[in-house]
């Protein structure tokens, strides 16, 4: 499961439906200048889910699209990495798998990500391996990778920086591999992050999904009309398009079935539905697949601003418990395709 930054419902009654053993969420590391580690949403989620039994990623966001990234040596860094040690102090040890970084290509200014993106990454995972082995005893059970890796399906992303980085994670010993997001239109171009992947990192390394989504497929359906079923069913102009209707069940919240019914007779959805199947087989076919990582939750910013420009996230989510009622007994509504591939997938050995 994937909360990202929103950990908002994530409970162990909704994880325990789902059957789900893996959590992940990330912490942008500007929260820790105002809230102590231990008390920022995503850490304390996570470390409660550690608690009560459950298998946790965390990944540390460095949001820098609006500022020069530090370099080694500045008071910049060292700022930076205070911020680190204020994380590490509250999670080594506690969290199964830490990914030194979320996004850092979509996180960083382009001028930046040729020339100081992997001195400072290169320093910020320097840093918590040495803090890791200083610590010593249950610390070393985190794991490490580096993460993640965007838009490798696009041979414009295979710049000499990602590669820089690749070389990175294959020449340290204590990283375990790398992260990455394949958010992608079909299965051929969710099968080349692996592809470009993996042939540059170690063959005892492996890899994690901790996002993964069609959500540019659904993008380039969010326009097109409602089916003209749906239209005659439920008393909608013909010409509706998807995302209006989707922006007014998020503002007033619409019967499951009537959910399911646009989603299903929706070729551009029903066409999908074995999609989450499929990819996560695709992945553990590699044998290289550490963990995979799912969106679980609609979260507020997913139906904030509801345009035809808006990236519909919410079409992935196992739940769709902002757009539809749930059911007279409490249960959020599902999403029509997914949640029960998602439940199946937790029973077939795998991560």
């Amino acid at each position: 499961m994937n909360f990202n930054a929103e950990p908002q419902g994530m409970t162990t009654t909704v994880l325990d439906d789902l059957h789900a053993r893996w959590v992940r969420g990330f912490v942008p590391m500007t929260d820790l200048d105002s809230t102590p580690a231990p008390r920022q949403r995503v850490v304390r989620t996570l470390l409660s889910l550690a608690d009560s039994g459950y298998r946790t990623v965390l990944s540390l966001k460095f949001p820098y699209q609006d500022r020069p990234l530090p370099q080694p040596g500045t008071s910049a860094m060292k700022a930076e990495l205070a911020r680190v040690d204020k994380v590490l102090g509250a999670v080594l040890g506690k969290v199964d798998i830490l990914v030194i970084g979320n996004e850092p290509f979509l996180e960083t200014r382009e001028q930046d990500r040729a020339t100081r993106l992997n001195p400072f990454y290169r320093r910020v995972a320097a840093h918590v391996i040495a803090e890791r082995g200083r610590r010593g005893g249950a610390a070393l059970r985190t794991r490490l990778y580096m993460g993640a890796l965007n838009r490798l399906n696009d041979p414009a992303s295979h710049t000499p920086a990602v590669n820089g980085w690749l070389a990175h994670v294959k020449e340290v010993r204590e990283l375990e591999g790398v992260d990455i997001h394949p958010h992608v239109v079909n299965l051929a171009e969710a099968k080349k992050f692996t592809d470009y992947v993996l042939p540059r990192i170690r063959s005892d390394q492996r890899f994690l999904a901790t996002e993964f989504s069609l959500v540019h497929w659904w993008k380039e359906h969010w326009s097109d009309p409602v089916p003209r079923s749906y239209a005659d069913r439920y008393g909608v102009p013909a010409d509706t398009p998807v995302w209006q209707e989707i922006r007014d069940a998020a503002a007033d919240p619409v019967p499951q079935e009537q959910w399911r019914y646009l989603l299903m007779n929706s070729p551009w959805f029903a066409s999908r539905k074995n999609y989450l199947a499929n990819h996560v087989q695709q992945m553990r076919d590699t044998g290289r697949l550490a963990v995979a990582t799912y969106g679980v939750l609609q979260g507020p910013s997913m139906v904030r601003d509801i345009g035809p420009r808006k990236a519909p996230w919410l079409l992935n989510s196992l739940h769709a418990n902002r757009v539809a009622r749930p059911t007279p007994d409490g249960k959020l509504a599902r999403n029509p395709a997914f949640f029960d591939s998602f439940r199946a997938l937790q029973s077939v050995s795998g991560s």
